[in-house]
């Protein structure tokens, strides 16, 4: 290495000809040349390491307050979180050529990990290491998502009911299944708003109280989607923000159809013979108990026909098929009184069955399509 011209600005020792693919070059802060080596490494500082570095942790969920928001990190325990935070504190001089460092964490109390890191580099050609201790504090709180939850916070009130009936078992459960998939689906986002507050059950139905509006809208269309029927919803005025905004908790009211698949129903008006419902979405649908037919309720009647319910689909006996007449009827055995009854042959009906479904009603006796054929 030739010499050069060019002092060192601080001792006026002549200052070494470096090559021009040299990256490093540092010059003092101010100064128009750089120093020799040895005035550079009097001042050089590998590494800048805070005192110590505060966390603020949920003891509840793990997240961590970083910025002005709580975030979901996912760490298994606080030292992966202290790791993390010490790799973002501190740091290394943009001299440093080749940096390789490791991290020991050392756990000194329930509240306080203490972190040695020890750090390699090349500076100048000469290889250069410094060892730093940055002890991270632990500060257990608790975030604004289970502050909330804590709180028993909603936003939103989903109301499962059904016209004229009960909702049935099948339907609050799904109800409950849809509410905690949106919200995982929410959470998946990193949506930390979204969380299901409470499911309660009662006397005519289910009410599900979340955090957001929009899962409530959500909750609602697809038990629409799935069940039928309709949903309306009311805005109630409960507080002002600390910005003086007003602040409303909605209540949506879904209402489920009178009838569910599996119902057996007389139309009123109707001399087509009971229906087998088979879905309430949109318009009710089902098939005529007496022919096979397909029936569709009309625009008008919707989901909710005026009829009467005369059982169900589960509620239908074994009846002993005593011989085909014709193609329109077939003889059976009544499943109360063994007497042999002559009733309506629908399409479904299969003749070389030795027994078929029945359904006993006010309206009747009718053969019912065997489900375990399906």
């Amino acid at each position: 290495m030739s010499e050069s011209r060019a002092f060192c600005p601080r001792c006026g020792d002549a200052v070494p000809e470096r090559s021009a693919s040299d990256a490093n070059g540092p010059l003092r802060p101010g100064a128009e040349v750089e120093l020799c080596d040895a005035c550079y490494f009097e001042d050089f500082d590998f590494v800048d390491a805070p005192e110590r570095i505060d966390v603020r942790v949920c003891a509840r969920c793990g997240a961590v307050y970083r910025g002005n928001r709580w975030v979901d990190v996912g760490a298994e325990d606080y030292t992966d979180i202290a790791i993390e935070e010490v790799s973002k504190a501190l740091g290394v001089h943009v001299d440093v050529e080749d940096v390789a460092w490791q991290i020991d964490p050392e756990q000194v109390d329930q509240n306080t990990i203490r972190m040695h890191c020890f750090f390699t580099g090349v500076v100048r050609g000469t290889p250069v290491e410094e060892q730093v201790t940055a002890p991270v504090k632990i500060a257990r709180q608790t975030c604004t998502r289970c502050g909330r939850i804590a709180g028993d916070y909603y936003a939103s009130i989903v109301q499962i009911r059904a016209e004229d009936r009960t909702p049935t078992s099948e339907e609050t459960d799904r109800a409950t299944e849809i509410a905690n998939e949106i919200v995982a689906d929410m959470e998946a986002t990193g949506d930390r708003n979204a969380f299901v507050t409470e499911v309660g059950e009662t006397d005519d139905g289910l009410n599900i109280k979340v955090s957001t509006n929009k899962i409530g809208k959500k909750i609602s269309n697809k038990m629409l989607e799935e069940f039928g029927g309709t949903v309306n919803d009311a805005e109630t005025l409960v507080t002002e923000d600390e910005d003086g905004n007003e602040v409303y908790r909605v209540t949506f009211a879904v209402r489920l159809p009178p009838y569910t698949p599996g119902d057996v129903i007389a139309l009123a008006d109707d001399d087509g013979g009971p229906v087998l419902v088979r879905s309430a979405r949109g318009n009710l649908k089902g098939i005529r108990v007496t022919t096979g037919e397909r029936y569709e309720a009309s625009y008008e009647e919707g989901n909710s026909p005026d009829a009467r319910k005369l059982g169900e689909l589960e509620d239908a006996a074994e009846a002993t098929v005593v011989t085909v007449e014709d193609e329109n009827a077939v003889q059976v055995l009544d499943p109360e009184t063994f007497q042999a009854k002559t009733v309506s042959r629908p399409d479904y009906f299969d003749p070389d069955a030795e027994t078929v479904p029945v359904l006993k009603s006010r309206a009747g006796l009718h053969i019912l399509p065997d489900e375990t054929d399906d």
